[in-house]
């Protein structure tokens, strides 16, 4: 049963940063249902990781694709009773394109992505989290997914810098930022708890949660 004060929740964040842990323990708290991106359904993203300049434009249109369609299953109905939370949000996809396209690829790019995102819904709350390249790395490296092994510390620090920058200046919905340097929402129930308090009496503006890690019992 949802007894949050929210029907769609997006969380958001890097590579690395557990986006997608935290959205499948928060639809399983909440009897909730994920709206999860699937990479590996990508037929680009390990030839982008090899040949990023020849496979950018393709792996982004087939990412905006397949995010538009995902967002598309949001049906209004089921938004006054039941949790929904996504690991992205369609606005998310220009980030990556900005940084990965060149000027007229990022031009053919952007008259697709006008075309095909003018009725997203706006989330009832936004989860940014963020942590320093070196926990980003690390994370990367421990999940241990083949073709993220390759990505270099230049793109995944561009990739954090513009999300930073994008959600400075982000009011479309209430925006919780959490510094998820020192929390783990992967093995520590305390820290997911304690983030789950946060999240529950986030209705509207913009807030800041900084953590320091809690010592299970």
């Amino acid at each position: 049963m949802n007894t949050l004060p929210h029907q769609y929740i997006v969380v958001e964040g890097p590579i690395g940063v557990g986006k997608t842990h935290l959205v499948k323990r928060l639809a399983d708290s909440f009897s909730g249902t994920t709206l999860l991106e699937q990479p590996e359904h990508n037929p680009f993203l390990e030839k982008f990781y090899l040949y990023p300049k020849q496979s950018a434009l393709p792996t982004q249109l087939s990412f905006l694709m397949q995010r538009v369609k995902l967002s598309k299953t949001l049906q209004q109905d089921d938004l006054f009773t039941n949790l929904q939370v996504a690991d992205f949000m369609v606005e998310k996809d220009r980030l990556f394109a900005q940084i990965t396209l060149d000027d007229d690829e990022l031009a053919l790019y952007n008259m697709v992505y006008d075309n095909l995102t003018m009725q997203n819904r706006v989330p009832d709350l936004v989860i940014y989290l963020q942590a320093p390249l070196s926990v980003l790395k690390a994370r990367v490296s421990q999940r241990g997914i083949g073709y993220e092994q390759r990505i270099e510390e230049g793109y995944l620090k561009r990739l954090a810098d513009t999300y930073a920058d994008f959600f400075h200046y982000y009011d479309a919905s209430p925006l919780l930022i959490v510094n998820a340097e020192q929390i783990d929402l992967v093995n520590s129930e305390q820290d997911y708890q304690n983030l789950l308090e946060q999240i529950s009496t986030q209705q509207s503006g913009r807030h800041y949660y900084n953590p320091l890690p809690v010592k299970e019992k």
